[in-house]
Formats: C-alpha cells, sequence, structure tokens
C-alpha cells in the first residue's frame, strides 16, 4: 500500500496561514471520516477520477484507494479535480488480495457495485458500520478478482430505461446516502480522527 502524490507538490501555490483559513481547515477536519472511503478499480477516464475525489471531498471522506491492475493510473491536471485531491489522500495498490486482507484488517467491511443477484439497494447498506465501496471500470465493472474476494454487493435503483450511471454520479449518489445516515446518527458531529491524527492532517493542510 502506498500513498501517492497525483501532482507535483512544488508547482502549488501556497496560501497564507490567515486565522480564518485555518479555522476552516479546523471545522473540516473535524468532520472527516476516517471509516468511510472508496476503491477506485481501473475506472478509466481520469475526469471521473477527479469528480469522483471532489465527492469524496464534499461528503468528509479523507482517504481513497486506488487499484490499478489494468488501465494507466490516471494523471489528474490541477484543473479537472479542482484541487479536490489536495484534500483527498489516494493510496495505490497493484495487488487485490493484499489490499483487502489491509482493509478488513483495519475494521473495513467491503462492498461492490452492481447488480448481481445477491446485491442489495443501496439504502439497505448500514454505511454507519466502517465501510468501503468498490467503483469499477466504466466498461467491466468490478475486477474479477474483487468479485471473488468480495461478497457483498449493493445497486442504486433506477425509475427509467437506462440501467446504470456514470460512475462518478454513482460515487456522488453512494456518498450521499453514507452522508444521510451517519449524519442522522451524529457522526458528522464529533471527531472521527484521533487529537494527534487531526494535529498531523491539520499541520499538512496549513501547508497547502
Amino acid at each position: 500500500m502506498h500513498k501517492v502524490c497525483l501532482t507535483n507538490p512544488e508547482t502549488r501555490i501556497q496560501k497564507p496561514r490567515t486565522e480564518k483559513r485555518l479555522n476552516r481547515i479546523s471545522q473540516v477536519l473535524a468532520r472527516r471520516q476516517k471509516d468511510l472511503t472508496l476503491i477506485i478499480n481501473n475506472v478509466h477516464d481520469p475526469h471521473n477520477v477527479s469528480a469522483i475525489l471532489r465527492s469524496c471531498d464534499a461528503f468528509g471522506v479523507q482517504k481513497v484507494h486506488l487499484y490499478y491492475s489494468q488501465e494507466a493510473f490516471p494523471c489528474l491536471g490541477k484543473k479537472s479535480s479542482a484541487s479536490a485531491k489536495k484534500w483527498v489522500d489516494c493510496i495505490r495498490h497493484r495487488q487485490a488480495e493484499k489490499m483487502v486482507t489491509e482493509l478488513k484488517e483495519q475494521g473495513f467491511k467491503l462492498v461492490g457495485t452492481g447488480f448481481s443477484e445477491r446485491a442489495v439497494p443501496l439504502t439497505e447498506w448500514d454505511f454507519t458500520k466502517p465501510t468501503a465501496v468498490i467503483l469499477g471500470n466504466e466498461h467491466r465493472g468490478m475486477d474479477e478478482e474483487l468479485l471473488a474476494l468480495v461478497p457483498n454487493e449493493l445497486y442504486i435503483p433506477m425509475q427509467g430505461m437506462v440501467q446504470s450511471l456514470n460512475v462518478s454520479v454513482a460515487a456522488a449518489i453512494i456518498l450521499y446516502e453514507a452522508w444521510r445516515q451517519r449524519q442522522a446518527k451524529g457522526m458528522y458531529g464529533q471527531p472521527s480522527f484521533s487529537e494527534e491524527e487531526l494535529k498531523e492532517l491539520f499541520e499538512q493542510w496549513a501547508m497547502k
């Protein structure tokens, strides 16, 4: 498991550490969710990856996992992601079994996205528990090796003729439902990270 930087940090322009900005950082970090994450599985279009990262930032997801075994690793430009990648940690994986094992050891329950017989409607999944949602490739869906390792699956109920959504749109809908459940339980009202972790994140963000 490797933390990856999707842009050159030397090209970033540091903003002044004003009191208003530092307060904003503290407020946002206090609502970050340590035990909610996404796994981006060979998503081809970098614009889709960028949009997913923006949704993660919007709904308080601090860490995203990128499992790439076939597609080229996404190259994200500053404009395409609207700087969301600055605020979301991206972890790259190359071995499916190792990634799944590590996440399970951290207490995560993994769930894929799809329409198989085992899939449950989005609203029936308990997102108040530690959850890692797998988003598959735009055309192939989840990789076979992940399907073999992850027995759980969910789907977004569709009411029209089209039976699927763009992967970035699906990510936003899934994260909204996770936010809705967690907000109702008061999980955004108490820090998810420890004081030491928040302090470390604060120092990192204050320098961006």
